[in-house]
């Protein structure tokens, strides 16, 4: 499809899933062209992996002890980790798990940087953001920040007036909001990811959401939080929330797409309103500042297209979404008896880095360790398994595996499929010589 098939779509009474499904066919790559891209490394126009906002106070945090002793299995263990309180300790740990910085690699006197949540590209088009209360060492008022992560620091956006916050938590919490409660905050630098891959950027940053997502996800379980995604905001509602449409604050930089808004608390609010009435940056109450940084010095090419289907996909205001997952395994079918041995920890896992360069060749697995790893990937029918407990739908993403090096494994392609009532569904639309997908027993 054509670019001007494409935002003819846009301009007129297609739905936004034909403008989904024809971004999709438009951006695939094909057995003898790859989708739309510059070509080659533009180098002179390689955006800051770094977004700053220049003017905001600058709120540092206290880099957490490393040797912290704690479990890796304790991580999926329903509510065996005690809560930590809110304070400035616990919230730099929570970005530390989170987002933040884990090693800097060099060639040459070229020097770049790694960090905990995975990225195409090792690009990182995704900007963390926190809405906290009034905390000592952090504000002496709630506050909407900008997470730095070369800094490790929090860039205060925002001051919230009491009255303002108190709007914000009664919104998401019908009774009252719980202590220790607050909100984190997703959005996307589509250039970061356009800058490589042209047209098909956005797809990368959906992708990189997801991750982002289940790091958040992961390091809340670590301080004993629960985390929900608050499926019914609009992305309207969240880019003011986030200051993300405020024109005199991006005037000369690239902007952000609002992602998703999610809540953390030691104990969730049941059940979530059925609508929200969140904060926005307009009226009284609300005291903005710093402007933010320009990326690149200029854009080599623009993509439209990526804007397009970002219009398409954005959310309005919605019920929270609510799905069935009674026919799915319990915890006990899929896993039995929890492995509660072995030395690795929450902290090793979670910062420690992992490549597809240091896989020697040779060494294998055994079948009942990489059956447990596919496991992790099978939401439970108590939605209780972490992290797929912080969305409340059932999959939409099947997993398609090369296995090499599994005892007791036949090398292979195959498909493991998320969703039970999907089985029949996948096999009537895979080829007939492929290996038929199975549930995972």
């Amino acid at each position: 499809m054509s670019f001007r098939q494409l935002i003819g779509l846009v301009e007129g009474e297609a739905s936004a899933a034909e403008v989904v499904a024809a971004y999709h066919e438009r951006t695939k790559h094909h057995f003898h062209r790859y989708a739309a891209a510059l070509g080659y490394m533009d180098w002179a126009t390689q955006p800051d992996p770094f977004r700053r906002y220049a003017g905001a106070d600058l709120v540092r945090l206290p880099l957490p002890k490393a040797g912290r002793p704690l479990p890796y299995w304790q991580l999926y263990a329903n509510a065996s980790v005690p809560p930590m309180p809110l304070s400035l300790e616990s919230v730099s740990l929570f970005f530390r798990y989170a987002l933040s910085l884990t090693a800097w690699k060099q060639s040459g006197d070229t020097t770049w940087p790694l960090r905990v949540n995975p990225s195409s590209g090792n690009l990182h088009p995704t900007e963390g953001y926190a809405i906290l209360p009034a905390l000592d060492q952090i504000g002496d008022a709630a506050a909407v920040y900008h997470y730095a992560p070369k800094e490790h620091a929090l860039e205060r956006r925002a001051v919230l007036d009491a009255k303002r916050w108190n709007e914000l938590a009664d919104s998401f919490s019908e009774g009252s909001f719980p202590d220790g409660s607050f909100f984190v905050g997703l959005s996307s630098v589509h250039w970061r990811e356009a800058w490589k891959y042209g047209e098909r950027a956005f797809r990368y940053c959906q992708h990189d959401v997801g991750h982002a997502l289940a790091s958040l996800r992961i390091a809340a379980a670590a301080l004993g939080w629960r985390l929900v995604l608050l499926d019914s905001v609009s992305d309207g509602t969240l880019s003011s929330l986030l200051g993300l449409d405020r024109d005199e604050d991006f005037a000369a930089a690239e902007r952000e797409e609002a992602d998703l808004l999610a809540l953390i608390s030691p104990e969730l609010p049941a059940p979530l309103p059925a609508e929200s009435k969140p904060l926005t940056a307009h009226g009284g109450g609300v005291l903005w500042q710093g402007r933010a940084n320009t990326l690149s010095p200029e854009h080599s090419v623009e993509w439209p297209v990526i804007d397009a289907v970002a219009q398409a996909t954005r959310r309005c205001e919605s019920s929270p979404i609510k799905e069935d997952f009674s026919g799915f395994p319990s915890e006990d079918e899929l896993f039995g008896t929890p492995i509660r041995q072995g030395l690795l920890t929450a902290e090793r896992a979670i910062l420690g880095r992992r490549s597809a360069v240091a896989m020697d060749g040779s060494t294998a697995i055994s079948r009942a360790a990489f059956f447990r790893m596919l496991a992790r990937l099978i939401p439970t029918q108590e939605r209780r398994a972490m992290p797929w407990d912080a969305i409340p739908w059932r999959p939409r993403i099947h997993i398609g595996l090369f296995v090499h090096r599994v005892d007791g494994l036949a090398p292979g392609i195959y498909a493991l499929v998320r969703d039970p009532d999907k089985i029949d569904i996948l096999k009537r639309v895979m080829h007939s010589e492929s290996l038929s997908p199975s549930w995972p027993h």
